[in-house]
């Protein structure tokens, strides 16, 4: 058995819908179908999810929401006269996305989740009932039906035990499943989401539930590439690599995969095929539990920016007990959370995601820590990206470093903090935003160029 997710560009149109059903009808394995909400057709388009936001937020505020709510049915009716299915799913849709409004909750972050979740539902509605039209044996099966019980934790609901034990029982049906992504429902029997990009959450679990051969995850491109596309043109393609590769990556800006979605595969030991639904021929990527290092010691390159650096000096810092604990509390007391720290025996930098700052005191929180840790330097730097070269084979490799800070060196590039992870499956740099793409380039150039 496999499960097979599908995005929001996979499903975003009548033509999309006809290579869905292709790929599924390809192979009898392919029971268990995942979909997200229909997303972009084009690049000034709305995902349906954001237009369901958007209307819930004017229901919510007591704005007429009518020509939203019209624009939001077009989005399925277009699909549906494109495969020239018959309106009455149509019909249900809008029915059920007004009793959904006239029967709002008091709690308007219920509203809000339930809302969200529609996109998803009625997607898989619609699915189901095209594949029906096409003479698929295919059947809609709702989160409650199915027992996908979660957390009661709006927009980061996790998964509960006791629901793969119910969602294994769907190995018994016959007919393909098909089964909306991104939320299930709490122990009240309400409506919870998972974060952004759930979809692929959803069908990392159900792989986990049904205890799949492999989940396949349907995309907009053929495979994850060694580095972004917009910064190296052509960049080789990744054939295989593993789940703790595809974390490093995700965390350091590759927006194939939700960092989240692959746990529930991981943990069961399914591995994950990311395939392209316009080109299911190709190859794609498998991320697996683990992988012959046969391509060198990087496997990929990704940067992210937005980050900046706290950077804390005192004499015989590494003598004082408590003191990264005492700057991490005055940290927490503003709501702060860092994300790396690399240190020496008399300075340590922290470095935060800037959006972390955003409506506190910054010169407050400097001089906070300069006061109670009586440091003889403190400075922050703004504007930073971190660039994440991660592979297995860097455990095993001499030299890495070496090659990366000369290929930077080469190109010009000040290298601002370095930091290898204690796995050594990643080694992350911090460079100035304006010369990040030139420092990807140049350490693509080293690492995947002959």
């Amino acid at each position: 058995m496999k499960v097979v997710k599908f995005g929001g560009s996979s499903l975003a149109s009548g033509s999309q819908l006809e290579k869905v059903l292709q790929i599924v009808k390809a192979e009898k394995e392919r029971k268990v179908v995942v979909v997200s909400a229909p997303g972009k057709r084009f690049e000034e388009d709305k995902k349906v999810t954001d237009l369901l936001i958007q209307c819930a937020e004017h229901v919510l505020h007591g704005e007429d929401y009518q020509e939203i709510l019209e624009i939001i049915v077009d989005r399925y009716a277009s699909i549906a006269k494109e495969l020239n299915i018959s309106n009455e799913i149509i019909d249900q849709i809008k029915f059920d996305l007004l009793e959904l409004i006239e029967n709002q909750s008091k709690n308007k972050e219920a509203f809000l989740e339930v809302m969200k979740a529609s996109g998803e539902d009625n997607n898989a509605k619609l699915v189901a009932h095209f594949f029906q039209s096409r003479g698929l044996d295919a059947v809609y099966i709702s989160p409650k039906e199915a027992g996908l019980i979660v957390s009661d934790e709006p927009g980061n609901a996790q998964v509960l035990p006791e629901s793969y034990d119910r969602l294994y029982e769907l190995r018994n049906r016959k007919e393909v499943i098909v089964f909306p992504g991104f939320f299930g429902y709490n122990a009240n029997e309400e409506v919870v989401t998972f974060s952004r990009s759930g979809s692929d959450i959803t069908g990392a679990i159900l792989a986990n539930g049904v205890k799949a051969e492999i989940y396949e995850n349907f995309t907009d491109v053929d495979a994850v590439f060694a580095v972004n596309p917009t910064i190296v043109q052509n960049p080789k393609e990744i054939k295989e690599l593993t789940y703790r590769e595809m974390r490093e990556l995700s965390y350091a800006g590759f927006s194939v995969f939700h960092a989240e979605a692959l746990i529930p595969a991981y943990r069961a030991g399914i591995p994950v095929q990311v395939k392209n639904t316009n080109n299911p021929n190709a190859r794609g990527t498998k991320i697996v539990a683990s992988r012959n290092n046969v391509n060198g010691p990087v496997i990929g390159i990704a940067n992210d920016k937005g980050f900046c650096s706290i950077y804390i000096s005192k004499y015989l810092m590494n003598r004082e007990v408590g003191f990264a604990r005492k700057i991490l509390s005055i940290l927490e007391e503003y709501g702060i959370s860092y994300e790396h720290m690399p240190s020496g025996i008399d300075d340590v930098t922290i470095i935060l995601r800037e959006n972390q700052l955003q409506g506190k005191d910054e010169k407050e929180i400097l001089s906070k820590i300069a006061e109670e840790l009586q440091v003889e330097e403190i400075k922050i730097q703004h504007h930073l990206a971190l660039i994440m070269l991660v592979g297995e084979g860097m455990r095993h490799n001499v030299g890495t470093t070496a090659r990366a800070t000369r290929a930077l060196a080469d190109a010009g590039v000040n290298i601002e903090m370095i930091n290898q992870g204690s796995s050594e499956v990643s080694m992350m740099f911090g460079v100035k935003e304006p010369v990040a793409k030139t420092a990807v380039s140049a350490l693509y150039k080293e690492f995947f160029i002959d």
